[in-house]
């Protein structure tokens, strides 16, 4: 072998462990981003005439199992948007109050539970009708009942104004992601036509389409030519470049925030709501293209976040709503207007209208009414007012807390459907019930909703672990095995090395011996 052809083969080998070295040391370096893949490199032998004279460096090799990379992508989504919808719930579970028995037989601080203590009030004065602190107990228990249903109001809101502005940084976050994907997909494209190597722009798109996944619920195509498309669990697309959308791609020289969705901050109120219709009811819709596609856009924390919106906390404020008419309107039945809308106005029936005018956000303007504040008395004189009789609280125990037919039926029946400002709410449970049994279900019914969500989301991050660990192994950085690889190559380094070194004296000795 001559010595050219030897300091050729171990030069080349010299410039091919540099590249896998490099390789190794950014697989190591990013063993820990959500997303890489890593990077195999694939050195070759280059052969003339049957015999080896070097090798030489190709392009970097990712091994992908697309199949569980997109099921990790929507385990992803499954998993944000459980994770949002629990942690956005705890605020209305922490003030539902607490059960201090296996059972839930004694209750402390629930919609129940203060609803009950009027009651009580009500049972104690039947017998000291005539009984000032009696009296005043009862108002005092009516007040903590209408301050218990405040504060149930005032999450709810608060609530799903936090999903409100969620939304809108979603929005801006996905745009980013998205824009971002198609900017380097369009840099992997022109690689790929001067076969070039794509590993790193490839694992920086996975890295962003890692951060997509946990925003919204999407799936990928990967185009023959690089590109990647994009699109919702329904199918719906969403373009990352211009040129998608058949517009110049100079519109947009680089990942943008602001692009393609838009949509508007708002600051809601139980009147407003998102109408499917296209008309402005206060809630806006996200835009792609100058079209509504809010109610494609599920999965992930954007799609939490509009179903708390849009469906979970208007649902609670409908429920919470009709216990509160109810509340107000079998007492006035009873004959003892304990309770009113907050003003002087009659109390109205009508499911989809605001308060005073109707039943929507009544349950943060209920009140204990001024004349029984000013006079407790009220609760049990005469007509001429110098007497104090039971009558009036045992009509209240046997009409307004009843559970027969009179009690609760017709007139006096909970509205339980066409609630809301859009008139698409309902309850979920039974209007003929009583006002405890009605308390206990609307409770009930909430908490359901609050145990499902962290049941599922144990469950779906069970499985995502499993997923991910599963993903890891097939497209994982293995450190342990990338260091024992990092310790060979310096081996096959050194021994280079030193065939270029004695090739180098072996020169300088002819050399010499020619001069």
């Amino acid at each position: 072998m001559s010595l050219g052809l030897s300091l050729n083969i171990a030069s080349s080998g010299l410039k091919t462990i540099e590249n896998e070295l490099a390789t190794t040391s950014n697989n190591v370096t990013n063993a820990s981003t959500p997303g890489y893949v890593a990077a195999s490199p694939t050195p070759t032998s280059t052969v003339v005439s049957g015999m080896g004279v070097g090798v030489t460096t190709g392009n970097n090799r990712l091994v992908v199992s697309q199949a569980l990379q997109d099921a990790l992508y929507r385990q992803n989504a499954q998993v944000a948007a459980l994770t949002t919808t629990s942690n956005s719930l705890a605020a209305v579970s922490s003030v539902q109050g607490t059960t201090t028995s296996s059972d839930g037989s004694t209750a402390i601080g629930t919609l129940t539970s203060n609803l009950q203590n009027v009651k009580n009030a009500f049972v104690s004065l039947t017998s000291t009708p005539q009984d000032s602190a009696s009296q005043n107990t009862v108002i005092s228990a009516a007040q903590t009942l209408v301050s218990n249903i405040h504060t149930l109001s005032s999450v709810y809101q608060a609530q799903r104004q936090g999903a409100q502005d969620a939304v809108t940084d979603s929005v801006s976050g996905i745009n980013t992601d998205l824009t971002t994907i198609g900017q380097l997909s369009q840099q992997i494209m022109l690689a790929r036509s001067s076969h070039a190597d794509t590993s790193d722009l490839a694992n920086k798109r996975y890295e962003a389409m890692q951060s997509l996944s946990s925003k919204l619920g999407v799936t990928f195509t990967e185009k023959p030519n690089g590109d990647m498309l994009v699109s919702t669990q329904d199918g719906t697309r969403l373009p990352t470049r211009p040129d998608q959308l058949g517009l110049p791609n100079g519109t947009l020289t680089g990942p943008t925030s602001t692009w393609p969705l838009s949509t508007q901050s708002a600051t809601l109120s139980p009147s407003m709501y998102h109408a499917t219709d296209g008309s402005d009811k206060g809630v806006p819709g996200i835009m792609l293209a100058g079209k509504d596609i809010t109610s494609h856009l599920t999965g992930g924390t954007l799609g939490a976040n509009l179903t708390l919106r849009d469906q979970t906390y208007p649902q609670m404020q409908a429920q919470l709503d009709s216990f509160s008419y109810t509340l107000i309107n079998r007492f006035n039945a009873a004959g003892v207007s304990l309770f009113s809308n907050g003003t002087t106005q009659n109390l109205s029936s009508d499911p989809t209208q605001t308060t005073p005018n109707g039943l929507v956000g009544l349950s943060s303007k209920i009140a204990v009414s001024d004349g029984y504040l000013q006079a407790p008395a009220r609760l049990t004189e005469d007509l001429t007012g110098l007497q104090h009789f039971n009558f009036k609280p045992n009509a209240v125990l046997s009409q307004a807390f009843g559970s027969g037919p009179s009690s609760v039926t017709n007139g006096l029946i909970a509205p339980t459907s066409g609630l809301g400002p859009d008139g698409q709410q309902s309850t979920g449970y039974e209007g003929a019930q009583s006002l405890t049994q009605l308390a206990t279900a609307l409770t009930a019914n909430q908490a359901q909703t609050i145990s499902q969500a962290n049941s599922d989301l144990t469950t779906a991050t069970s499985i995502q672990t499993s997923l991910s660990t599963k993903v890891a192994s097939v497209s994982g950085v293995d450190v342990n095995s990338q260091m024992a690889a990092v310790v060979a190559l310096k081996s096959s380094y050194s021994a280079n090395a030193k065939v270029v070194s004695m090739v180098q004296t072996m020169f300088d000795t002819l050399l010499n011996a020619v001069h």
